[in-house]
């Protein structure tokens, strides 16, 4: 988790620092098409199988919604200060809640819906002092925001496919069909990259895929309510890397906001953890 951590903070540090060249569409185009060179191999090896699936449209249209997502993150990291791109993508997990409540009818207590709450409270401290600043500024903040809702309804239709596929299954068919749907975005904005350029890009991709599998990794090598700290260590990061590369320094607002965001969506973590331990274990 921790190395998972450093690595999204590492590519979220060449997103930006690739930003002004190449547009979010295009560097999404290539954290894709990064994914599937790296998983053809298997594809190849294990064949047709690792494409079976019972709900098509179910995986088409998170597929549709997780490409949307991710270029709307891309391009609010460009236009964002590091620190603050990262708090308010945390907010996925408030969104996650309000969809398990509405899409599959999870029962939502008074602890978690308070916890929302503050969390989006948290996201009003961030941004309230700031109203009136730049418009760019402004589509950022909303780009990060929808993004963590579309990434949301991803996971959401993830833990769907998941009561009849596999893991395997559910990724093969988000690089791939990711992949096809981030081509139109790369078109329209398309530029020759230069060699350096290309391999920077190429190294961005790279490392998004690989941070996903280590994500992966650690949560299941672990419990989720200890693992979910650690990936708040992204923010330490973000700051760290904003600041050397970007000159970037979080002020007080901007802290005040992403410790109230964190510690609601840690609670959120911890409550979802302790209601799937006794749905599985009712003694516990």
């Amino acid at each position: 988790m921790l190395a998972a951590s450093v690595s999204f903070s590492v590519m979220t540090t060449l997103i930006k620092f690739l930003g002004a060249d190449y547009p979010a569409p295009l560097q999404t185009f290539y954290r894709q098409a990064a994914g599937l060179i790296i998983l053809l191999p298997f594809i190849a090896r294990r064949g047709l199988s690792v494409l079976h699936t019972a709900r098509p449209m179910m995986v088409l249209s998170r597929s549709v919604m997780t490409t949307i997502g991710m270029t709307l993150t891309f391009y609010a990291f460009q236009k964002l200060p590091l620190a603050e791109a990262n708090a308010l993508s945390f907010t996925r997990s408030l969104w996650l809640t309000l969809l398990a409540a509405v899409l599959m009818r999870e029962h939502v207590g008074p602890l978690r819906i308070g916890a929302v709450t503050m969390g989006f409270v948290g996201v009003l401290v961030m941004l309230l002092p700031k109203m009136g600043g730049e418009h760019a500024l402004s589509l950022a903040v909303g780009a990060m925001l929808l993004a963590a809702f579309l990434l949301a309804f991803g996971v959401a239709g993830m833990k769907v496919l998941t009561r009849d596929h596999t893991p395997t299954v559910i990724m093969m068919w988000s690089v791939i069909l990711g992949f096809g749907f981030s081509i139109p975005g790369a078109v329209l904005t398309w530029r020759w990259p230069e060699p350096v350029d290309l391999a920077l890009l190429c190294v961005m991709g790279i490392i998004g895929t690989i941070n996903q599998a280590l994500y992966i990794r650690g949560m299941q090598a672990g419990d989720a309510a200890a693992m979910a700290p650690i990936d708040y260590t992204r923010l330490i990061f973000a700051a760290l890397s904003g600041y050397i590369f970007f000159n970037e320094l979080p002020d007080g607002w901007t802290v005040a906001g992403a410790i109230i965001i964190v510690v609601s969506t840690l609670v959120v973590t911890i409550r979802e953890y302790q209601l799937s331990r006794r749905a599985s274990n009712p003694t516990v």
